[in-house]
């Protein structure tokens, strides 16, 4: 796990750096709740709650935000080529609502029962009300788009930017179908899995940070901005792999043993399935039907055997060295490329 220190080689003055980005993360915030606090009181409680604002009773609770990674990375790519974060504030907003729908969906499918240290949506107001608080945040998102129209975007550049959140929304339907599918494989190639997160996770990470270019104004930086964020969504999803088997509970607000009860397909596991000298031992424990407590510790010390953290680690480098190679591609001034650098390394060895 890197350290503090070790990120701060790549960032120079880590503190500044995550006081900016807490900036641009306070001002999506704003912009959410002000949309949210328009809605009807019985959607707008639940949905107050499960972006962590209050408790489940509505009272105001100080808590840990979510990361904010897609609305940053939004405004950041639009800052890189000269566009006014101020002005697309609303599709930041929009990004971060259909992130949203998608973890509470996520959790309804996947029966995790705590999200960030709190109990899910669904666990609190059952999976009827959850599945439809999703639906109403995606039509949140809509009307965060059309936003865009009061701060002088023209109809022609909304159009375009909910064309392409849809087909990142198609491409993260995609995905999330794979995932589901893939719990009850254990013939998954670690090629089948970097396909399944391109379109799971990769996809609306690559939305936010073209459509970031797109409105902008960096029409031709478009496409290295999509290649640049598909790119960083995979090394984020690994590195979120990882995290989920050998991460800390208190820094992740997730059970590390979650995902492993639940027989998840994520890269260590593939990786293991067809390299480790165990591999029909950890096969047999994924043919289970659950995996219990005891066995818990059983798979991750053949995970350990097998060099799956490792190898994980390795792609997500990887794939931070291809993201930042279309950063150089795109042709903006390198002075303009630094924030993104700086969030690339950030991602790529982050503990929480």
């Amino acid at each position: 796990m890197a350290s503090k220190q070790g990120i701060k080689e790549h960032l120079g003055d880590l503190d500044a750096t995550l006081k900016e980005w807490t900036g641009y993360r306070d001002s999506v915030q704003d912009e959410l709740k002000e949309i949210i606090n328009r809605t009807p009181p019985s959607l707008r409680n639940i949905l107050r709650y499960h972006m962590g604002w209050e408790n489940e009773k509505g009272c105001a609770r100080q808590g840990k935000p979510g990361k904010f990674i897609r609305s940053i990375l939004h405004l950041l790519s639009c800052r890189a080529v000269g566009g006014d974060t101020a002005q697309v504030l609303p599709s930041a907003a929009a990004v971060e609502f259909v992130h949203n729908l998608s973890l509470i969906h996520d959790d309804i499918q996947d029966i995790s029962h705590e999200r960030r240290g709190r109990p899910t949506v669904w666990k609190l107001w059952g999976k009827s009300q959850a599945i439809n608080i999703g639906d109403f945040m995606f039509a949140l998102a809509s009307l965060a788009l059309l936003k865009l129209k009061d701060n002088g975007v023209p109809s022609e550049e909304i159009v375009h930017s909910f064309h392409l959140l849809a087909e990142a929304c198609k491409e993260l339907c995609e995905g999330q179908c794979l995932d589901i599918e893939f719990e009850n494989r254990v013939d998954i190639t670690v090629e089948d899995y970097l396909n399944m997160i391109r379109k799971k996770t990769a996809a609306l990470i690559a939305a936010s940070t073209s459509m970031g270019a797109y409105l902008g104004k960096g029409r031709e930086q478009v496409q290295y901005f999509h290649q640049f964020g598909e790119a960083l969504g995979m090394a984020y999803q690994i590195r979120d792999d990882i995290l989920g088997i050998w991460g800390m509970k208190e820094s992740t607000g997730k059970s590390i043993e979650e995902d492993l009860r639940q027989r998840k397909k994520t890269l260590p596991i593939v990786y293991a399935l067809r390299e480790s000298k165990d591999k029909a031992k950890l096969e047999r424990l994924y043919l289970q039907r659950h995996i219990n407590d005891r066995d818990v510790p059983i798979v991750v010390g053949i995970l350990d055997q097998s060099g799956a953290r490792d190898h994980a680690q390795n792609l997500v480098q990887q794939c931070c060295r291809r993201a930042l190679e279309q950063l150089e591609a795109s042709g903006i001034e390198r002075n303009r490329q630094a924030p993104l650098k700086q969030i690339t390394h950030f991602l790529a060895e982050r503990n929480y």
